[in-house]
């Protein structure tokens, strides 16, 4: 489990693809840290730990990971957020994080807003979107604001800009989304 706090940056020196499965390299400050079979969250993508290299991990991407994420596009110097899985005794800052993203929602508006920013996105659906609830983009925890049928807004302080991948984003830019796994569950229940 993962709270949607992001630890660090960091970028993709290597790819390769075996059948279906995508090998990612990826070097991070925390990567020396981290143990094979180790679940860490890229881009709000739950990835396990494959082998070690001196600053660098691997990770491998199966096909529903490619297909549901923006994993697929991801190459060398992309840069990815990473997260490891939070410890029973830590602190729960951000909200309940699965790792598994539902899809990706499009950014189809930025705009910096005296000193922070304000990112508008695309959405097929927002059922599972509420206002003033959490989602998990590109692994990163946020509420929601302004949500109608086809978007919603998340505002992004200065740390967060500048210590994720947020700076690296632009209109047009697809984004992994992991709804909140509560309202996954009360749709559910809603449906029965």
């Amino acid at each position: 489990m993962f709270t949607g706090i992001i630890e660090t940056i960091g970028e993709i020196i290597d790819v390769q693809s075996e059948g279906a499965n995508r090998h990612f390299k990826v070097r991070s400050v925390i990567s020396d840290e981290l143990s094979v079979d180790q679940s860490v969250s890229h881009q709000g993508v739950c990835l396990t730990v494959t082998k070690l290299e001196e600053d660098a991990h691997w990770v491998t991407a199966i096909d529903e990971s490619l297909e549901k994420s923006n994993a697929d596009a991801w190459a060398v110097e992309s840069k990815v957020n990473l997260e490891r899985c939070m410890k029973a005794d830590g602190r729960f800052d951000g909200h309940i994080v699965q790792g598994h993203v539902d899809a990706t929602v499009s950014v189809s508006k930025v705009q910096e807003k005296e000193g922070s920013w304000i990112f508008t996105f695309s959405a097929s659906n927002t059922k599972l979107i509420v206002e003033k609830g959490s989602v998990c983009l590109n692994g990163t925890s946020l509420t929601c604001f302004d949500v109608t049928d086809s978007s919603f807004t998340v505002a992004i302080i200065p740390f967060t800009y500048e210590h994720t991948t947020f700076s690296e984003l632009s209109v047009g830019d697809e984004v992994n989304i992991e709804f909140d796994i509560l309202g996954k569950y009360v749709q559910k229940m809603m449906n029965r």
